[in-house]
């Protein structure tokens, strides 16, 4: 019974969390603006987040969940990608090195980030 009620709770953070990426996209649609209604969704998830009245262990395990799965949600990007060979033509090729550049600016400034929260989050357990 505990199994059933552990997957009931994590559709339903799931479901939270993908209710701010659908309500960001319709504030996106709505107002035709140029960020992504994803980013917006998150967005006001983290503004949510920082009031005191959304408490983070409401979503917490289908976020951990999500982020475990992560590398396959990129698949179908990376597929795509082979769509648009063409763009690596000719001077295409200088995309190379400013996607490894800003790949490896992303991992590092995720990683300082991930490391930071990390220790904020054990000094506040002690």
């Amino acid at each position: 019974m505990g199994n059933v009620y552990t997957l009931a709770k994590v559709i339903l953070q799931i479901g939270i969390i993908s209710l701010f990426y659908m309500v960001g996209t319709w504030i996106q649609q709505l107002f035709h603006l140029m960020i992504p209604g994803s980013i917006i969704g998150m967005l006001l998830l983290f503004v949510t987040l920082l009031t005191t009245k959304f408490k983070p262990a409401w979503i917490e395990d289908g976020a951990n969940l999500l982020i475990k799965h992560l590398p396959l949600l990129f698949i179908p990007v990376t597929v795509g990608i082979i769509n648009y060979l063409f763009i690596f033509e000719g001077k295409g090729l200088v995309l190379i090195p400013i996607a490894f550049v800003s790949t490896i600016l992303v991992i590092a400034g995720s990683g300082a980030v991930s490391q930071y929260l990390a220790g904020k989050k054990v000094t506040e357990h002690e």
